[in-house]
């Protein structure tokens, strides 16, 4: 059995916040692996692959979000399904338009479904940002990172856009 990925942060010696930048997750990630050296250990090479695991981990903002979420004792995934009210019955409308302007190869319309992915994704990093600020419940926030791992998953089926455009 597979243990449970260890905490990004403790990883890194970063706090456990949201808004962490880029530069400050690449810097504690350098910091790290200059203490170690994959080819002279055993434990060196676990210890690179663990720091390499929270830095790609922190960088994904999708993925930070649900360690906040675990490291201030909220609910995984697993725990709760729940999802924001209509979000459900909205995705499934977006989905279906979705597949019809796909199967009409028309690259118009493939394209705003990549710019309308790309302005949901980027809404819900704004909306984990306020929430974790802001102290919401962590039930509420597991629902709206729920509905977030919809929208990366739709993002993730997208066709590709037509490179001519």
């Amino acid at each position: 059995m597979e243990s449970p990925p260890t905490n990004p942060f403790a990883t890194l010696g970063l706090p456990e916040r949201f808004d962490l930048s880029r530069t400050a997750i690449e810097r504690a990630s350098l910091t790290r692996l200059a203490g170690v050296h994959p080819d002279r250990s055993q434990d060196d090479a676990r210890r690179a692959a663990e720091i390499n695991d929270a830095r790609r981990r922190l960088l994904d903002p999708e993925q930070r979000a649900n360690a906040v979420l675990a490291a201030i004792g909220g609910p995984s995934a697993a725990e709760s399904k729940q999802l924001p009210d209509g979000f459900l019955a909205s995705i499934m409308t977006a989905r279906m338009q979705l597949e019809e302007d796909a199967d009409s190869g028309d690259p118009a319309r493939i394209g705003r479904w990549h710019r309308w992915a790309e302005e949901e994704r980027q809404a819900y990093i704004n909306r984990a940002a306020a929430a974790f600020e802001q102290g919401e419940d962590p039930g509420e926030i597991r629902a709206m990172l729920n509905a977030w791992r919809y929208i990366e998953r739709l993002r993730e089926q997208l066709p590709d856009e037509p490179a001519d455009r």
